[in-house]
């Protein structure tokens, strides 16, 4: 059984230990600096959910691979400057990771004068972490619902990553009730490690990547997708 199949399998059994529909479940593949044959190895399995970290290397790859494979949908889940919100909206389909005021509006700015937006989640900072990404929890309701009112942002979801050194539940959890209190239907959270216990929690989209892909190859570059 593939990386892929695994995977798929463990969720599909997690949706039916929590009695949910698996099919209300995003796998997003997590593709950042994967080799290219991996990747393409994936698509080939009729996967088409992917999730990147960087705008700058998702431009080397996924415009290529569109062409090739047609219908994808690609997250952004990791941060995102400024400066990068034009290439990140030309490009991806969702956003996970918007987590400030200066870059709402610079989002709304740029939907304004193209007409459309990629679908939002507000990314929470639910261990309070300095060094992390992420509104703080008690900012949380306030900033959704300026991000909603006043600059009209599709604002689908929230996202978080727990703390690495803390059980991740309490943080699902927490995610859980702030989702709830805003009438948003969509949590993405959960990754390699944790994400039966997530789906658990009401997860409609858990991050996977090594456990798909397997572990990066120092050395390997992630490189751009050919034509052929």
């Amino acid at each position: 059984m593939s990386g892929l199949a695994g995977i798929t399998a463990r969720v599909a059994a997690a949706a039916e230990k929590a009695g949910r529909d698996a099919a209300e479940i995003d796998l997003i593949a997590v593709s950042k600096v994967q080799p290219l044959a991996r990747v393409e190895a994936v698509l080939d399995e009729g996967h088409r959910i992917f999730g990147e970290n960087r705008v700058q290397e998702a431009q080397g790859k996924w415009p290529a691979l569109r062409d090739r494979y047609g219908d994808i949908s690609l997250h952004l889940i990791g941060p995102l400057q400024t400066n990068k919100v034009k290439a990140a909206m030309d490009l991806f389909d969702v956003i996970q990771t918007l987590d400030r005021n200066r870059l709402a509006v610079k989002i709304a700015t740029e939907a304004q004068e193209r007409g459309s937006c990629p679908d939002l989640y507000v990314q929470v900072n639910t261990g309070e972490e300095s060094q992390k990404a992420g509104i703080a929890p008690g900012e949380a309701d306030a900033f959704i619902a300026r991000c909603r009112e006043e600059y009209d942002l599709p604002i689908i979801g929230v996202m978080a990553i727990p703390p690495a050194d803390e059980p991740p539940i309490p943080h699902f959890d927490l995610l859980a009730q702030i989702a709830e209190r805003n009438g948003l239907s969509h949590l993405s959270m959960g990754m390699s490690a944790d994400f039966e216990e997530a789906i658990a929690y009401g997860a409609t989209a858990v991050r996977v990547g090594s456990a798909i892909f397997g572990a990066r190859v120092p050395g390997v570059p992630t490189g751009a997708a050919t034509s052929g």
